[in-house]
């Protein structure tokens, strides 16, 4: 098992095994039934048991890992149910921030886009799930209002793993920043119809995109 670099020296590890541990997850390597044990995690990262433990506890509070037969714990797979849940919260933040942004005549930062693009052409599924998470805080404050922000960091860890397994699907890194250009064209168009349209499509495709990956149907909304 070989996930990260080692941490470096501090005196409470906890937040940044949870955070290894998480990016891990989403950006797919560790992949859906991986298992994983404390001895294992703690080696790895040059830290002791204890910080592992919490993280560990943490992750399965969050759905994210779960008990595995015999020693360490499972990589949780993909629920439907929550990719579900996860896409209905993230569909309305979305609508409700571009068309928010739409009615500023907000301009989103083209060289978030230009980035993002970019990224989209390499392997590095981690820095595209932190692109793709960018442009979406991009809008999120373009809208005025900052419970829309607060609100979707209540979802984070969630929002970050769909978005990491939507990204893993090849076919989709381009057709998101296409997307992505068009509500940024939308929002500074002062359409607010069609930025609300745009991104609530937006979040309809990621879903429906990733539903297809597991080999299964999306009910209508």
């Amino acid at each position: 098992m070989s996930f990260t670099a080692k941490l470096p020296s501090r005196t409470n590890y906890v937040d940044e095994v949870y955070k290894v541990l998480l990016d891990a997850i989403s950006d797919g390597s560790l992949a859906p039934g991986t298992r994983i044990t404390q001895e294992e995690v703690a080696e790895q990262l040059d830290v002791s048991r204890s910080p592992v433990i919490q993280a560990l506890r943490q992750l399965k509070t969050d759905g994210l890992v779960q008990d595995a037969p015999g020693r360490g714990v499972l990589i949780a797979p993909l629920d439907p149910q929550t990719i579900g849940h996860v896409y209905k919260i993230r569909g309305v933040l979305d609508e409700l921030a571009a068309g928010l942004a739409a009615e500023r005549w907000a301009r989103i930062d083209p060289e978030l886009i230009r980035k993002g693009r970019e990224i989209s052409l390499g392997d590095d599924v981690r820095a595209m799930i932190d692109a793709d998470m960018a442009f979406h805080r991009a809008v999120y404050q373009a809208s005025g209002n900052p419970l829309i922000e607060d609100s979707s960091r209540m979802h984070w860890v969630h929002l970050r793993r769909v978005m990491g397994g939507v990204i893993q699907l090849h076919g989709m890194r381009r057709p998101i920043w296409d997307e992505h250009q068009a509500i940024a064209d939308a929002i500074e168009a002062g359409d607010v119809a069609q930025a609300r349209q745009l991104a609530l499509q937006h979040t309809l495709n990621a879903s429906e995109n990733l539903l297809a990956r597991l080999g299964l149907e999306t009910a209508a909304p």
